[in-house]
């Protein structure tokens, strides 16, 4: 038998068909939708699921349990998607509504909650009981594990890292408030940064790379950087110190064993994680004490948020 795993991110739905080594046999995406009709989103999981499926040539007959990582607060007990802000989720008992479109036991928890423990599971945080991950993506998600069990807090909200405030007068963020880290350190959030720099530099080699400026990616400003476009090397060395900010935050409050960066940003490497390293390594609290918290990237890229919601039942 096998499981099938199913990361909602606000811009694309990933599903893979995972067995009981940890393997992704096969995987389907498509494109979220967010902001459409949650009937339509939810059928858009189903139809990647599925899709998956026939990729590994198998059938639901094959399946014992589905399990969907979403960005918000989810209420194991209920099913419900209480609120995810990035995609317009309100109440939503996506458990019910999954498990009667796909016919199987159908568990749900966080997203980055069910990342961490993929990497958790088969990653880079392998027999580290007390870890954080980071995603930066869409926004900033947070998943903990204590003692090797997710926390989630009591009301299913817990480790919503995104959402701490590191300027109080900031930019508003769509979830209410002002100056969330994800407004500084999330991939639309680079994005954004990208842009502003290359209206106020026409010169900047960021436009060799990206002619039309809607296309900007979260790669534009570190490929740039590496040709050494000094306009693309600010945006970068502006945007890890956000990201450090927040780092630096969870260092202090929860001295985790391991902090890993997940997210595709995390695939550039040593270029994000080495100055990382050194902020963190000056500001961080506890830079006099033995034992440090060591910060890594995802192991399993795109596949961590799937292998940890394969396995949810497990958890119950």
């Amino acid at each position: 038998m096998v499981r099938i795993g199913i990361d909602v991110g606000g811009t694309n739905v990933k599903a893979g068909i995972v067995d009981e080594q940890y393997n992704v046999l096969a995987m389907a995406r498509k494109r979220t939708g967010a902001g459409r009709d949650t009937s339509e989103v939810l059928d858009t999981i189903v139809d990647t699921a599925k899709e998956a499926l026939r990729e590994a040539g198998l059938s639901m007959k094959d399946v014992c349990a589905v399990g969907a990582g979403f960005p918000g607060t989810c209420n194991e007990d209920t099913g419900l998607v209480e609120y995810a802000n990035n995609l317009g989720f309100t109440n939503v008992p996506v458990c019910e509504e999954l498990q009667k479109r796909l016919a199987v036991p159908v568990f749900m928890e966080n997203d980055a909650n069910v990342a961490v423990y993929g990497e958790y599971l088969a990653g880079a945080l392998k027999g580290s009981k007390n870890c954080v991950f980071i995603t930066l993506g869409t926004g900033v998600g947070g998943g903990i594990l204590l003692e090797g069990k997710i926390f989630s807090g009591i009301n299913y909200a817990g480790a919503e890292l995104g959402h701490m405030v590191i300027n109080m007068n900031g930019m508003e963020c769509n979830c209410g408030r002002r100056g969330c880290w994800e407004m500084y350190a999330s991939v639309t959030a680079l994005k954004k940064q990208t842009r502003k720099a290359m209206r106020a530099h026409p010169e900047s080699r960021m436009w060799e790379l990206c002619p039309v400026i809607k296309y900007v990616s979260g790669k534009t400003s570190f490929d740039a950087m590496r040709l050494g476009d000094a306009v693309a090397k600010e945006v970068v060395e502006n945007y890890i110190r956000y990201i450090g900010v927040g780092v630096i935050n969870v260092i202090n409050i929860f001295q985790p064993e391991h902090i890993c960066i997940g997210g595709a940003i995390a695939k550039e490497g040593d270029f994000l994680l080495d100055p990382l390293k050194k902020m963190v390594k000056e500001e961080r609290y506890s830079r006099y004490a033995h034992k440090q918290s060591i910060l890594c990237a995802t192991q399993l890229n795109n596949t961590a948020g799937i292998i940890g919601a394969a396995y949810l039942d497990t958890l119950h």
